[in-house]
């Protein structure tokens, strides 16, 4: 049987990061993710890594960027203003096509807002955040054992697509503590020959750079990039489903709000109330397919989120607006409980009958 610790979710990031491989890392405290910083700067010089509280977020990224290009695994955490201050480098690194993890543990905002769990980050993550066309992956933990899991997954995904990965966690899921099983992560090398390694007079040098002064040439790799995007849409989207087969009223909901989700699923269902569950692991991709069948069965959807509504979009845009679509959320750091959920899917039930 595995070996299980108890680690809080910010902790269990750090370490899936070290197995995975990642020897560099670069970022700067922000609150409620300084766990993780905190565990890299302990971590990092015993195993002969990097660590680097630099000077400022955008400073932390621009390192990522120059590590990312020699093909090392790299990454950086912060939170939501941290982030934003992020994004221009993040751009740089999509435009480079280069494999990098980016942790955003959600506060609530926007501004400083306030230290408190959030998923208010949905846009800036799922629709670029940064200047250009440019998509990240992210994944969506709904535990501390997926803070490992996905860190790993992310780590591999992005070295296979050559494309930076995030992963969407909130407050909750960075301070909580669960058992976490560490034991299956391990790290496999790529092979990365675009990467910046010196060439030893074996080899053309590679060029790593996201400038095109030429307007044809910077079409095509927007045009190559998004096929690669294509490609990810078609191979790498990830959800759950719970108790969706008779379910005549589909909850969406990810992270912390999907966890409170499944209880009042749980408890409608005790009620004689057929709901049901999509839980997205994958942010972007978003399950597009699942929800779309979804609502051949169901008469209606209610998304569940800590934010004014960002997730609804993606789930109306997926089941093209055939079924109607509801917002169950709280906002600025508070969490919806099973009561408010229930309650939202009794009056949808109430005023469809």
């Amino acid at each position: 049987m595995a070996e299980k610790v108890l680690m809080k979710g910010n902790e269990a990031i750090a370490e899936a990061a070290i197995r995975s491989g990642c020897r560099h890392y670069f970022g700067y405290p922000i609150t409620p993710q300084t766990e993780l910083a905190a565990y890299m700067a302990k971590m990092m010089p015993k195993i002969g890594g990097t660590f680097l509280q630099a000077e400022s977020e955008i400073a932390a990224i621009n390192m990522v960027y120059g590590v990312a290009g020699t093909g090392k695994r790299v990454m950086t955490s912060s939170s939501s203003p941290g982030v934003s201050l992020k994004q221009e480098g993040i751009s740089y690194i999509a435009g480079s096509d280069l494999p990098a993890l980016i942790i955003n543990v959600q506060r609530g905002g926007p501004g400083l807002g306030g230290i408190q769990p959030s998923q208010s980050d949905y846009f800036q993550a799922t629709k670029g955040g940064g200047h250009g066309d440019y998509h990240l992956i992210v994944l969506a933990p709904a535990s501390v054992q997926e803070m490992a899991d996905l860190t790993a997954l992310a780590f591999d995904l992005a070295d296979k697509y050559r494309m930076p990965a995030m992963i969407l966690a909130d407050g909750t899921i960075g301070q909580m503590m669960e058992p976490v099983t560490l034991e299956n992560i391990e790290y496999k090398p790529v092979e990365k020959p675009w990467a910046i390694t010196g060439t030893e007079g074996k080899r053309k040098h590679n060029i790593i750079n996201s400038l095109y002064l030429n307007p044809e040439m910077l079409e095509k790799k927007n045009l190559e990039r998004f096929e690669r995007y294509k490609t990810v849409e078609e191979n790498e989207v990830r959800f759950e489903s719970f108790m969706m087969d008779d379910a005549e009223i589909g909850l969406v909901a990810y992270g912390i709000a999907a966890r409170v989700a499944k209880n009042a699923v749980t408890a409608l269902r005790a009620e004689g109330i057929k709901a049901g569950l999509i839980r997205p692991v994958t942010l972007w991709p978003f399950p597009k397919k699942a929800v779309l069948e979804a609502s051949d069965k169901v008469k209606a959807f209610v998304s569940v989120e800590l934010s004014m509504g960002q997730m609804i979009e993606d789930i109306k845009l997926a089941e093209n607006s055939k079924k109607p679509v509801v917002l169950c959320s709280r906002v600025g750091g508070m969490i919806p409980t099973p009561e408010q959920i229930i309650e939202t899917v009794k009056n949808l039930e109430g005023g469809m009958d």
